[in-house]
């Protein structure tokens, strides 16, 4: 990608490099980390606390330029302890806020090191893509049974790979399946059979996954991809490709399912998840009915509930990532909340087609954001470790744009981008 590049002054200093090419391999190391989750605490977790440690010592700069993510996450959690004084029983809620502060805290981190260096971006695609990999292979050879105890990569009948739920496996592979769809759309023939046995393999992750928000999620991706890409690709030679393999990939996708279907274990599981609306969705009290009944509960407590109360009243989880901010964060944390995602999702349209040389990571993250944003309607995603990294990277694209921006204005001595 060709971008208009400031420079400024630099004196290499070897030592200096070789100290941010260590942390730029330990950030991408972490990330590594983010496809593993099966227990809790998770390596992810062990790991980052202690890279957010040494690098908030060694000079971790968090910038006004992500000051609003900082502002509304905090509040947001702010929230949720002010939900915890309702409950005459705090029970492991204490811990359930810890979780949710460090996980607003690893959103920041990875906003903030972007900004600093946004070659970190390629490391930390790669990492989340090699990590998407092998937990989806380890889920997809776990549901078919060839793997010797590979049931502990499964449950209810259903691939989760390293996860502790097919629910959060399968969305977890979405920004890997769109970066190498990218790829094959605008990289070269040599590469592209690669890409395309690592498209295969997560495409296949989500669809054992049999989670209809992860089919959902990589459906809308990919179509919003697709025309993302048609809107700034103005060549028609491009455009046309773009429509071909686009038109070939789908063929070849619904041909594999087809195959697929003709396993009764999966044909019958696929019937049953394909149906738009479940027993326990429409059924009295079931998904829907208890939205309904949340939302009229968070009129009369507008401290919240208290984090987890909602699914201990009810037997189930709230399902609905609005729902879930009123009744454990209060309307504090829902403001923040809806307010946090609706910036968030104007400032990156505002420059998500910007000839830059982050432009491709921005624009992939945004619209997998998107997504979540939309299945967020009836799944809770607050606690999705991947969710929190898509925001990071987001804020750290919009950081980089304004930095750029201004440099612009100070006649390009305040900023120095390298080319991507």
């Amino acid at each position: 990608m060709t971008s208009a590049t400031l420079t400024a002054p630099v004196v290499f200093q070897p030592q200096r490099a070789a100290i941010s090419m260590l942390a730029s391999l330990l950030v991408a190391f972490g990330v590594f980390l983010s496809g593993f989750v099966i227990n809790e605490p998770a390596p992810y977790e062990l790991f980052l606390v202690v890279l957010i440690g040494v690098w908030a010592v060694f000079g971790l700069r968090l910038s006004k330029h992500i000051a609003p993510l900082i502002a509304l996450y905090v509040l947001f959690n702010i929230g949720g302890m002010f939900s915890i004084l309702t409950m005459d029983n705090v029970k492991g809620t204490p811990m359930y806020m810890a979780v949710s502060l460090f996980l607003a805290f690893t959103s920041m981190f990875f906003a903030a090191i972007i900004e600093a260096d946004q070659r970190r971006l390629t490391l930390i695609f790669r990492a989340y893509l090699a990590a998407a990999i092998i937990t989806a292979l380890l889920g997809i050879l776990g549901y078919l049974g060839v793997l010797p105890g590979g049931e502990v990569f499964t449950r209810y009948g259903r691939a989760m790979g390293a996860f502790q739920d097919p629910n959060v496996f399968g969305p977890y592979l979405v920004l890997p399946s769109l970066y190498l769809m990218h790829g094959l759309l605008t990289g070269t023939l040599k590469a592209a059979p690669l890409r395309a046995a690592g498209l295969t393999i997560l495409v296949l992750g989500v669809f054992f996954s049999f989670s209809r928000a992860a089919w959902g999620l990589l459906a809308i991706s990919m179509v919003l991809l697709v025309m993302t890409m048609l809107i700034k690709e103005r060549t028609g030679a491009f455009r046309l490709k773009i429509l071909v393999m686009t038109l070939i990939g789908a063929l070849l996708l619904i041909g594999a399912i087809i195959i697929a279907l003709q396993f009764d274990q999966i044909a019958d599981l696929f019937s049953d998840r394909a149906k738009l609306v479940q027993a326990y969705d429409g059924a009295r009290h079931g998904r829907f009915e208890r939205h309904a009944i949340g939302f009229l509960m968070a009129m009369e407590h507008p401290l919240g509930i208290g984090p987890l109360e909602f699914g201990l009243m009810w037997g189930e989880d709230t399902h609905n990532i609005w729902l879930k901010a009123l009744m454990d964060y209060g309307w504090l944390g829902f403001v923040s909340y809806v307010t946090l995602m609706a910036w968030t999702l104007v400032l990156g349209f505002r420059f998500l087609l910007r000839d830059r040389p982050w432009q491709k990571y921005l624009m992939l993250a945004y619209i997998v954001l998107i997504g979540h944003t939309i299945i967020g309607n009836v799944i809770d995603t607050d606690h999705w470790r991947h969710f929190y990294l898509l925001m990071g990277i987001v804020w750290g694209c919009i950081a980089l744009e304004m930095r750029w921006q201004a440099g612009l204005r100070a006649g390009g001595k305040s900023m120095r981008t390298l080319p991507a």
